[in-house]
């Protein structure tokens, strides 16, 4: 089983199951672009004419990111990616309201950018709550509720794990916050175009999104930030972005994440969901096996998470690579390091059962074909790995 390739089943081509990782960039997305590097290639700041054309397409690009978040196109700030814009949301935030007060609430799965970034201000004088999690990843809403005090300037949640795909309840989260005064910031670098996301009825002050999980290009993302919300520069340079975010804009990327937007549908999110549920089925038949995270409508419609019993996830992923299917360990962000997941270890699993774990992760690309092929393989790899395993 493990020896069989994967042209031998019909498929063609490699079979991309990391798309929590990054996104093929979608042609359309690659032509648009394409225009603003060959032909359309002024930089915004110019008076002439190429930087005229230049500017009106990046504020068109801001118009329809604005929409897609029931925003206001003044409130759409582009960075370099998802990174830039929780380091300045979550730092910017701090340092602009620290006479107000120095504590921040966050979870125990956030995104490696944000209990990094959190770190750093606990060595700056801050103070950091990280919640706890279910065994799901939900955080509970009575304990944020709880940890909430007179000095808390902002809580950080991310909408959608890029782990295990678990999708908070913003809303509520953000209730409580508009209840008790504190900004409210998410990392929806997952979740943005894959579960709704409206930053007035979800009372969100920041959000952050980018564009390369999206089949948009690497390199870029945006910040939202409510109007009138405190919050300092944290690049520092030329007057772009409103002066709030200097750097020449990178038009190409811009413009490419706007197409991305703009093309994305309803329709993949249920196309994704059914996929995504028939892979769960088809590997939970594998004795020994267990989904990590929640299932249905409060997972991410292309997330899923495995563990196995006495084998190592890395193992598994290279018997696929071999096999045609690239997957993942966790977040690609903190793949190449030999810790186990923090993200499942939260969720209460143990180092044996997090060093097992497998991220399979879909994209409106992905084909019934190639989940039933997964599901046909992975069986006699984790067969043949059990047999040769020291666990017992």
């Amino acid at each position: 089983m493990i020896g069989i390739k994967a042209k031998k089943r019909g498929l063609k081509g490699y079979i991309y199951l990391d798309n929590a990782a990054t996104t093929k960039v979608d042609d359309k997305v690659i032509r648009v672009m394409n225009r603003y590097m060959a032909e359309k290639y002024g930089n915004p700041s110019s008076l002439h004419k190429k930087g005229e054309e230049a500017k009106k397409a990046v504020d068109n690009a801001r118009r329809i990111i604005a929409y897609s978040l029931n925003a206001d196109s003044e409130e759409i700030f582009f960075t370099s990616g998802g990174t830039e814009s929780i380091n300045w949301a979550i730092k910017g935030v701090a340092f602009a309201n620290k006479d107000k007060g120095n504590h921040i609430i966050t979870t125990k799965i956030e995104h490696k950018c944000v209990l990094n970034s959190c770190k750093w201000l606990e060595g700056q004088g801050f103070k950091v709550t990280y919640l706890d999690v279910d065994k799901e990843g939900f955080i509970n809403l009575e304990e944020l509720e709880d940890a909430i005090n007179s000095k808390t300037i902002l809580v950080s949640i991310i909408h959608g794990n890029n782990e295990i795909g678990t999708i908070q309840d913003i809303k509520s989260i953000g209730s409580i916050c508009r209840k008790k005064n504190v900004l409210f910031h998410i990392d929806a670098c997952q979740s943005y175009t894959k579960t709704s996301i409206d930053v007035e009825k979800m009372n969100i002050d920041l959000a952050t999104i980018n564009s390369h999980k999206i089949h948009g290009p690497k390199g870029v993302g945006a910040l939202y930030i409510k109007k009138g919300t405190n919050i300092i520069q944290w690049q520092h340079g030329g007057d772009q972005e409103s002066q709030k975010r200097a750097g020449t804009e990178n038009v190409p990327g811009i413009i490419g994440f706007a197409e991305a937007v703009r093309i994305s549908d309803k329709k993949y999110i249920k196309q994704m969901s059914v996929l995504r549920d028939r892979l769960i089925r088809g590997v939970l038949k594998i004795s020994g096996s267990q989904l990590n995270g929640p299932r249905g409508d409060k997972r991410l419609c292309n997330n899923t998470n495995f563990s196995f019993r006495r084998i190592e996830g890395e193992a598994i992923g290279l018997y696929l690579d071999i096999l045609g299917v690239a997957s993942s360990t966790g977040s690609a962000c903190t793949s190449r390091r030999l810790e186990p997941s923090h993200v499942l270890k939260a969720i209460g699993l143990n180092h044996e059962q997090c060093n097992s774990s497998l991220r399979l992760t879909l994209s409106r690309y992905t084909t019934k074909e190639e989940i039933d092929y997964v599901v046909r393989v992975l069986p006699g790899i984790v067969e043949k790995l059990r047999e040769i395993s020291p666990l017992k």
